[in-house]
């Protein structure tokens, strides 16, 4: 019974995905199907999260052929947190989507995508085998790449070339390295690479395909120097479209990072854990600065994924307990904050006719409301307490602090502070200035539909929900390190007992 709960997810998606296509004749029931499957898919990853919590581990053989020759599913805490959290963003931004779709957007299939896009992201944070994680990757690219283009403006093809152009590079380096791994141990299953991997007489070789993953998933993270893509595409689609890239795509690609070099590379700490924690120092600095020079909202937070993707880094880079269980916390933390930072850019361009800041303003004083729900993800980001951020900082300043690595703690403390400056720039501009045309320029937030404001205010008291009880949270989050600090728990679910 419990591999039903595994396989859950990935069955509702894709049930979805074929349920919306062939209701595209149907505006309105497609959109019923659309939102009745997005809730569905929520019901079961909510399903999975317990039974994982309840019942440790579980791992589901397809077709009963034995890991590692089948495909495996294997879900365990980490999976499973992350499958949760990404039906939590996909529910919150096709709310959010229903009254900003217009029939052009509906005809161009942006219902099926989202919902391939959501299968492929459960896959990839399900499967147990890294052949298959490819083979997800590539199903979020095929969907992330329609979606990009959904409307068929000229920038938004602009920013959908130059998004998948990198990420065919990357899968290029993906397969390659795949190559190289299965010549050297004739398996590509998670578990059975754990067990095999430290017999590899070649560790030069088996360090230049980790290298060439490390630069595979790296891309897809948007870490230095390999971010250039993301700033040049995420402003361009639909709000409800960013708001879902920004939350899960590049945290994907972190997942994968975190996966890679906890339970398959860990023979050579020294040197590869010590790139990532450059390539972490480097992609906050760089982000953040990037975010404090654009005058966009979008382009301001779509340099901040960047930065705090190099928080996520930060903790795999320092793989200690701690710092592992920040980089799990951080990951849960900014995939809600960033998504609903979108989500408000959103509505504040509806209110105000753009999201260029010098061509705004007036929204706190015609939507206060819609204010307070920008500080609370706003300064969440930054890290002020009691909010989620300040907790997920916290855990990883100190971990870099009891490592000895001033200079990466330094580099975290001075990104805040810079976030702290892009945020304000954003409230000054955006809400506190009175807008260039007047005050009545700016709507009041009665002009925004419902369907767009109730996923900005769940979003926003579930920030606040983990900043006031941040504990069950931090348990959570500790358990998922704790399992990824011990490869055995993992290739023993999948494998069994050595003999």
């Amino acid at each position: 019974m419990s591999g039903w709960y595994a396989a859950a997810p990935l069955i509702v998606a894709m049930t979805t995905a074929a349920a919306t296509t062939l209701a595209h004749a149907m505006p309105r029931t497609q959109r019923a199907l659309s939102l009745a499957g997005m809730f569905a898919l929520l019901a079961a990853s909510v399903a999975l999260m317990d039974a994982v919590w309840r019942g440790g581990m579980i791992v589901v053989q397809s077709s009963d052929w034995d890991a590692p020759f089948g495909i495996t599913l294997a879900v365990d805490t980490f999976g499973a947190v992350m499958t949760l959290i990404a039906a939590i963003t996909g529910a919150a931004c096709l709310t959010f989507a229903i009254p900003e779709v217009e029939e052009r957007h509906r005809r161009a299939w942006f219902h099926p995508l989202s919902h391939v896009l959501l299968l492929g992201v459960c896959g990839a944070f399900i499967t147990g085998d890294l052949f298959n994680l490819y083979v997800w990757f590539e199903v979020m690219l095929i969907a992330s790449f329609g979606l990009m283009t959904v409307g068929g403006t000229k920038a938004q093809t602009d920013g959908a070339v130059k998004y998948i152009a990198l990420n065919l590079v990357a899968t290029l380096l993906f397969l390659l390295a795949v190559g190289l791994l299965y010549g050297m141990t004739g398996t590509l299953n998670y578990a059975d690479l754990s067990r095999t991997i430290p017999n590899v007489g070649n560790t030069g070789v088996l360090t230049a395909a980790a290298m060439l993953l490390m630069a595979a998933f790296g891309m897809k993270a948007a870490v230095f120097p390999l971010f250039f893509w993301l700033p040049a595409a995420y402003h361009t689609p639909l709000v409800s479209v960013s708001a879902v890239f920004a939350g899960l795509l590049t945290k994907v690609g972190v997942y994968a990072l975190i996966r890679a070099f906890t339970l398959l590379f860990t023979h050579d700490v020294g040197w590869t854990h010590q790139i990532l924690l450059w390539v972490s120092g480097l992609t906050m600095i760089t982000g953040v600065l990037g975010a404090a020079a654009q005058s966009e909202m979008r382009r301001i937070l779509s340099w901040h994924i960047i930065s705090q993707i190099g928080y996520m880094v930060m903790g795999l880079a320092l793989y200690t307990p701690l710092a592992i269980v920040g980089s799990v916390f951080y990951l849960v933390h900014h995939i809600i904050v960033k998504a609903n930072l979108f989500l408000i850019a959103g509505v504040a361009a509806r209110l105000t006719g753009s999201m260029e800041l010098k061509k705004i303003g007036g929204l706190y004083q015609s939507a206060p409301l819609l204010g307070v729900l920008f500080f609370i993800p706003a300064f969440s980001l930054a890290g002020f307490p009691p909010l989620s951020g300040f907790w997920a900082k916290l855990i990883l300043v100190r971990a870099a602090l009891e490592d000895r690595e001033w200079w990466i703690a330094a580099a975290a403390l001075a990104t805040g502070l810079l976030t702290i400056y892009s945020m304000t720039k954003i409230w000054g501009e955006a809400f506190w200035k009175p807008h260039p045309k007047g005050g009545a320029a700016a709507a009041s937030l009665a002009a925004a539909p419902v369907a767009m404001l109730a996923p900005i205010v769940a979003l926003a008291a579930m920030t606040i929900v983990i900043g006031l009880f941040a504990q069950p949270f931090w348990i959570v989050a500790e358990r998922a390190a704790a399992e990824l600090l011990d490869p055995s728990v993992y290739a023993e679910a999948v494998l069994g007992r050595l003999p």
